[in-house]
């Protein structure tokens, strides 16, 4: 089913996961989900990695090449949905591709049953684009792509062409995106990919009910009209207060800072975060959210104890 589709009938729930490293199978992948799926989730985000330049050492020589630490992403979206029989919504990433592999990959979502894509630019590795007119550099370049072929508009020339189905998704930044120099300014960019055919937004993470308020409001007061769902990261330790901002640009409330560090053990670490997050989700789904998404970074057990404190 469609995301825009399930949210008609009340408010859904998400979980997103990440794809094994190179070498490893899909039984972690399974363990994770095999802890969360007794729970009322409706879809299973799987995200995609661009790649990382990184040196191969030959027997004659050093060789510069690109390599995806963590593939295989719509290998996985298929064997989820042979094995879960669950709706999955894979990421489609600008980056590491160029628009003709984009659009083969997207055909072969669409020939496996994907009814739901979630559109990103990826992550440059602090480099500038290159300057490729086969690539895309920006999201919204994407959204297009993805919009055509749901009209049946395709790269290269087709006998009567056969149009896609995707419900869009694309990605929101409550605090600002980290390139962007205002909230104002982002709230442009993602404005113009709804209008380029976007349908619902997944959050980039939230800890704080007033910033996810704000950001719906101004939305709104921009015209975008599209469900805007909070994405949530479980926090059970105070050394993930610390670390979340630097590598995502997000804010930790003092409230929840505070009461980790009066925390006394790792046990009640994870009592107290699994606390709060399970407040902050109760205040989200109060206010009208249309759901919430959470970002399980492939472990299981912070997701698992915030589903028991929402749904049981």
């Amino acid at each position: 089913m469609k995301v825009i589709e399930k949210i008609k009938h009340g408010p859904i729930l998400s979980i997103e996961i990440l794809p094994p490293e190179r070498g490893k199978n899909l039984e972690e992948i399974f363990l994770v989900l095999d802890k969360l799926l007794d729970f009322p989730v409706d879809f299973v985000s799987i995200t995609r990695h661009p790649p990382e330049t990184t040196y191969l050492e030959l027997p004659d020589r050093i060789i510069k090449v690109p390599r995806v630490k963590r593939p295989g992403s719509t290998g996985i979206t298929a064997a989820l949905l042979n094995k879960y029989k669950i709706d999955v919504i894979p990421h489609v990433l600008c980056y590491g591709l160029n628009k003709y592999e984009l659009e083969d990959m997207l055909i072969d979502l669409h020939l496996i049953g994907v009814q739901n894509v979630f559109i990103i630019r990826g992550e440059y590795e602090n480099q500038p684009p290159h300057d490729n007119h086969d690539e895309y550099h920006q999201a919204v370049e994407l959204v297009r792509h993805v919009a055509g072929l749901n009209r049946g508009k395709y790269l290269y020339p087709c006998e009567n062409p056969q149009a896609t189905d995707f419900c869009l998704g694309v990605a929101g930044y409550p605090e600002k995106h980290p390139e962007s120099p205002n909230l104002t300014e982002d709230l442009k960019v993602l404005k113009a990919k709804v209008e380029a055919g976007a349908e619902f937004v997944l959050t980039q993470m939230v800890f704080d009910f007033e910033v996810y308020k704000r950001f719906v409001e101004r939305a709104a007061a921009y015209s975008i009209k599209v469900p805007i769902i909070p994405g949530l990261k479980p926090v059970v330790s105070l050394k993930t207060v610390y670390s979340l901002p630097r590598k995502f640009s997000v804010t930790i409330p003092e409230e929840l800072v505070n009461q980790l560090q009066e925390a006394r053990t790792p046990e009640a670490e994870f009592k107290a975060g699994t606390k709060y997050m399970a407040n902050l989700v109760e205040k989200l789904l109060d206010y009208g959210a249309p759901g919430i998404h959470v970002f399980t970074m492939g472990k299981g057990q912070a997701a698992r104890a915030l589903l028991e404190a929402v749904y049981r």
